[in-house]
């Protein structure tokens, strides 16, 4: 259920006009749930103006799509709300971020010896399906290409048949039976086969399935339990989409790249791949128009960067909304969680994606040049 953070009048006050009056945002109730897992502190404390911050959750419990905002800075949990049906323990499906986990988990196999580099090729992992090539470049395509949206495979939504097959779900043998649209690393497409087939590359790389190999290597290590995750037809784990978390799951992966690939102490992933999926390579990755303080979209190794204001953060973000937001500069950690809006595309649904990226991006820019350092 959700936690009201505002009093019956003053939200209705504030819906009447464009800004909060003051007493609305003092009004605002953000303080976080109990936790044995995190510091709890507020903004002031950790040396971010509470205006803005109460100002991001009175938005967000306008946005009716909004299921949970979780803020962090210097590691210690500032402000946590659930509006509508969200909650604590709620697990919900957080689409393409899972393309950032997947990305995580190269990171690990690479350490682990089980990926060799980021240079093998892609079908040095599908030999069964070689002789089936009809395109002779899809031998050139390596793990560097897919991991940033180079392999030259197309967006599903480009199509309504790519979009039907997308719905319709994934074979391994499908890297086979969708044509390439580019030679492999000329250019960025954004490509759920291709995310997936990392998935089944890490998978087949150290000896198991994706979801196995997940939980030991570090959802385990978090002490995330994660809910369903669906499988496609072979029966591989989606290395793309559809696994359920919740927020504070997501919050998890969060702090571990904001600590560089430590949890408690121990090392999970190490600090270069923390920092390396993150370098911006792909700079023309995102042509539409999302909000006047979101923009300038770069892709590194499955992560998202975008520019708000003056700053640049960096995301995983999934359909509908759902964000895991690393602001390095000012040492902050946000997660937002959305309705999944699954198996919905199109105009309306993208509105309300846009809604939930810009909540981000504009408290971000509405943030002072400089803060005060971890005391």
């Amino acid at each position: 259920m959700r936690r009201a953070s505002t009093p019956v009048l003053a939200l209705v006050a504030a819906f009447a006009c464009a800004r909060p009056s003051a007493d609305a945002l003092r009004s605002v109730d953000f303080t976080p749930l109990p936790s044995t897992e995190w510091t709890v502190s507020t903004p002031d404390a950790e040396g971010l103006p509470r205006d803005a911050v109460a100002r991001l959750y009175w938005e967000a419990a306008r946005l009716e799509h909004v299921y949970g905002v979780l803020l962090f800075r210097h590691g210690r949990l500032v402000a946590e709300d659930y509006f509508g049906p969200g909650a604590v323990d709620q697990r919900l499906n957080v689409h393409s971020v899972t393309k950032s986990i997947t990305a995580t988990l190269v990171g690990i196999a690479l350490e682990r010896g089980c990926i060799r580099d980021l240079d093998q090729r892609m079908m040095s992992f599908f030999p069964e399906l070689d002789d089936r090539l009809t395109d002779p470049r899809k031998r050139d395509i390596t793990l560097r290409e897919m991991l940033e949206m180079r392999a030259g495979y197309p967006w599903e939504e480009s199509t309504p048949e790519l979009l039907d097959l997308l719905f319709t779900g994934f074979h391994a043998s499908t890297l086979v039976d969708v044509p390439l649209v580019r030679d492999p690393g000329s250019g960025f497409e954004y490509s759920n086969l291709t995310s997936h087939l990392l998935g089944i590359v890490v998978a087949r790389a150290c000896g198991t399935d994706l979801r196995t190999f997940a939980r030991e290597a570090l959802f385990d290590p978090l002490g995330i339990e994660p809910g369903f995750w669906q499988q496609d037809w072979d029966g591989n784990y989606l290395g793309f989409s559809d696994i359920e978390l919740t927020a504070r799951d997501l919050a998890r992966i969060g702090l571990l790249y904001r600590d560089g690939g430590l949890h408690r102490g121990e090392r999970v992933v190490s600090q270069a791949w923390t920092r390396e999926v993150r370098v911006p390579r792909s700079r023309d990755a995102w042509p539409f128009r999302v909000g006047s303080n979101w923009g300038e979209p770069a892709y590194g190794y499955q992560w998202w960067s975008v520019r708000a204001g003056d700053r640049r953060y960096d995301l995983a973000w999934g359909h509908g909304g759902q964000q895991i937001v690393l602001l390095d500069d000012l040492d902050l950690v946000m997660v937002v969680t959305v309705d999944p809006l699954h198996l919905q595309h199109g105009g309306g649904p993208w509105r309300i994606e846009k809604a939930n990226l810009n909540l981000v991006a504009d408290f971000i820019a509405s943030l002072p040049p400089s803060l005060p350092p971890a005391p």
